[in-house]
């Protein structure tokens, strides 16, 4: 059997390219970069290139770019050190609390962080609300700015339901405060791990000042995930040990994963444009599709201003784990949820907070670069063969 794999936002497949530049620093290339013999400046010295190579598809200076080893892990280290760098700067004898604004349907790599540190008494925390198709409110962003806020995390695109999130205007919002207050703070973060293959994902263009994203999202390998942290940025180290990476990230380096991510990223950006284009007509075309096919079926998320590959559906008085194992029968691969918040089980946070409530099935595809028109038709041909079956039990 054919398999038709969609759920390229939990993970894609290697590219062929960026295995063949990823192998040599697995078999005769294994020095250690902090090594100052020959294996180890070959080592260091692709580090490099690969910190140069990203730093320039990102458009900010390789001084800039912190490897660590995943998303997730990026998005601790922007969060966990903004908050540690203001605590030990703040006033002695100051109780003032670090205040951090998020939106309620973040990837879990960031609200988990920040509950945690709510939970401890370090940090106040405000949920800006999104409207039903997903957006967050800048006009409650507007009012959640105060004198501590110090971070404003907004992932990019949403994780689950694709919605594309306004960055430019969020980070022009904080910026005039910034001029305003005459402070550093708050900094802007946003996870674009979901953006990279399809969105502009130059910082200066979006005006962050902290952006993550990882390998195993742009056809690299996973282990490897990139913290871009500005010049001006006041962050601590969160993992410590023997000072890689200028003393951000202690460890050593994953110099094969390291290259293989920026092999990744130099592809993603040259069929960027194609395959936007591509991926947006097969993405209406299923959801036309799986709207004249499947009864009571609802399309969740914006319609137009979402990602290219995202389709993401609720079908009622069904259990999605059920749809999503019988799919699989069929040889379709999809989620119902991200798999982080799979593994973990549990509701969509991120539909119960656009809708009120999280019944019924919930089905995330996410198209990829291998995915075709036929297996589009098959998968709703599938899914409505498995719906007929269960319609009656």
């Amino acid at each position: 059997m054919k398999r038709i794999y969609l759920d390229n936002a939990a993970g894609t497949l290697i590219d062929a390219g960026v295995l063949k530049a990823m192998l040599p620093f697995l078999k005769e290339n294994f020095g250690n970069p902090s090594s100052l013999y020959k294996e180890g400046v070959v080592a260091s010295t692709a580090v490099a290139q690969a910190r140069e190579s990203i730093a320039k598809s990102v458009g900010v200076l390789p001084s800039e770019i912190i490897f660590t080893g995943s998303g997730t892990e990026s998005d601790n280290l922007a969060i966990l050190g903004t908050v540690s760098a203001f605590l030990s700067k703040r006033q002695k004898g100051s109780k003032i609390k670090p205040h951090i604004i998020t939106g309620s349907v973040e990837h879990m790599a960031v609200l988990g962080v920040i509950e945690e540190l709510e939970k401890k008494g370090i940090v106040e925390a405000t949920y800006i609300s999104v409207d039903d198709k997903g957006a967050v409110s800048l006009e409650e962003l507007k009012n959640a700015l105060k004198e501590n806020t110090v971070l404003v995390s907004i992932m990019y695109a949403n994780s689950e339901v694709g919605t594309i999130q306004p960055i430019r205007e969020i980070a022009k919002i904080v910026k005039k405060y910034r001029e305003l207050k005459k402070t550093n703070y708050p900094y802007v973060h946003t996870d674009a791990c979901q953006a990279m293959n399809y969105l502009d994902t130059r910082v200066e263009s979006l005006g962050v000042d902290l952006m993550t994203f990882n390998g195993s999202k742009i056809y690299g390998p996973k282990g490897v995930g990139i913290l871009v942290a500005k010049h001006y940025v006041d962050i601590d180290p969160i993992v410590f040990g023997g000072g890689q990476e200028k003393g951000m990230r202690s460890g050593t380096e994953n110099v094969a994963g390291i290259v293989g991510t920026a092999v990744a990223l130099e592809i993603t950006e040259k069929i960027k444009k194609s395959e936007v284009k591509r991926l947006t007509a097969l993405r209406d075309y299923f959801m036309k599709k799986l709207e004249k096919t499947i009864p009571n079926v609802t399309i969740n998320g914006d319609r137009e201003n979402r990602l290219p590959n995202n389709v993401h559906i609720t079908i009622p008085n069904i259990e999605d784990d059920v749809l999503v194992i019988a799919l699989d029968a069929k040889g379709v691969a999809c989620s119902s949820k991200s798999a982080c918040k799979m593994a973990v089980g549990g509701e969509s946070h991120v539909i119960k907070a656009m809708k009120g409530k999280a019944d019924g099935s919930h089905l995330r595809f996410t198209l990829g670069r291998s995915t075709t028109k036929k297996d589009i038709d098959y998968t709703v041909a599938a899914l409505g063969k498995i719906l007929e079956k269960y319609k009656n039990i």
